[in-house]
């Protein structure tokens, strides 16, 4: 069993695939084993994930993030930065590590600095995905603590940009 305590129904964050909620666990027998497997389901993926509790922790899953927390992500994207000079490939493999730590001030880096390019039109398509995954990664744990629309949430942000 897990040190965490989730309950049935609690939106959760799985670094890689980002919020899902518990729909419950379930108990498999393997090779005469029994497992206890927490079920997450992810709606915009369509996408199911079974975890075996005891390996929750290390796989990075966590509860939403407190609020204060959130303001400090969203913070983030208020912040200055110069231009990174390393090769675009070196950026991108960065910036997907960021986007699959899970961490909402990480992602929010991501989408600060990829943002600045939103109105180049030289920007790649590789950014623009990045940027796409950054910020939806982003929305949807800020809709799910703040208990708005995905859609509210990308249009909060967006504003926040604007404004830095």
């Amino acid at each position: 069993m897990s040190d965490f305590k989730f309950t049935t129904g609690d939106f959760v964050v799985y670094p890689a695939h980002g919020v899902g909620k518990l729909v419950g666990s379930e108990t498999h027998e393997i090779s005469g084993h029994k497992l206890e497997l927490l079920v997450i389901n992810f709606d915009k993926e369509r996408m199911t994930l079974r975890l075996p509790s005891h390996k929750a922790k290390a796989a990075g899953l966590r509860p939403l993030s407190s609020e204060d927390a959130m303001q400090s992500a969203l913070h983030t994207l208020t912040v200055k930065t110069k231009q990174k000079r390393a090769m675009w490939s070196r950026r991108a493999q960065e910036y997907e590590t960021k986007i699959n730590s899970g961490d909402p001030k990480s992602i929010a880096e991501v989408v600060r600095e990829l943002y600045r390019a939103q109105s180049d039109s030289d920007q790649s398509y590789s950014e623009r995905q990045i940027y796409q995954a950054a910020m939806e990664r982003l929305a949807r744990e800020l809709a799910a603590v703040e208990s708005i629309e995905e859609t509210a949430a990308v249009v909060k942000m967006e504003k926040i940009l604007e404004a830095a």
